[in-house]
């Protein structure tokens, strides 16, 4: 019995986040180095556009801020592991030549690290700018830019391969 393509993607995408989320959850997130490195990166980077930007900046451990600021802390849930873990997990299910599957991946992680310093830098702008709206703006509007980022980069590719979804 051969699956259709459409089964077998779910398949392939419910088996990879099970995997992820076991990998991630039991192993990479107790150790923590790897959310840490990551934290620590997009704050450095975050804080020199910042910078370049011409505000003055506070910076300890994982909080980059605007002086006179509480700043953002960059959690474990926030340094954009799991959304990349996402986009990785569409791409792995979904049929296609692994050179340029492997080639689009990693274009796709760095466009949502990208966004992700992207997202800090404007929402310590925000803290200082308009603090009134920084809540909702964090909850809401950030993170659902940060995931269409995703869906867009996965609608990339379901498109330009959707030949090899037909033949899967």
């Amino acid at each position: 019995m051969k699956l259709s393509p459409l089964t077998l993607f779910i398949l392939k995408a419910v088996g990879f986040f099970i995997i992820w989320y076991i990998i991630y959850e039991l192993w990479l997130l107790p150790d923590g180095r790897l959310d840490e490195w990551l934290s620590l990166n997009v704050i450095g980077i975050s804080k020199g556009l910042l910078q370049s930007f011409g505000y003055d900046i506070i910076s300890y451990n994982r909080v980059v801020g605007i002086f006179g600021t509480p700043g953002v802390e960059i959690v474990d849930g926030c340094n954009g592991i799991a959304p990349m873990g996402l986009f990785l997990g569409f791409m792995v299910a979904f049929p296609g030549d692994a050179i340029k599957k492997l080639s689009y991946v990693i274009l796709g992680v760095l466009a949502i690290y990208v966004s992700n310093i992207v997202r800090i830098t404007v929402l310590v702008i925000t803290q200082e700018e308009w603090p009134q709206v920084f809540d909702f703006f964090h909850d809401y509007t950030t993170t659902a830019i940060f995931y269409f980022i995703i869906f867009g980069l996965w609608m990339i590719w379901v498109n330009f391969n959707e030949q090899a979804f037909k033949n899967a």
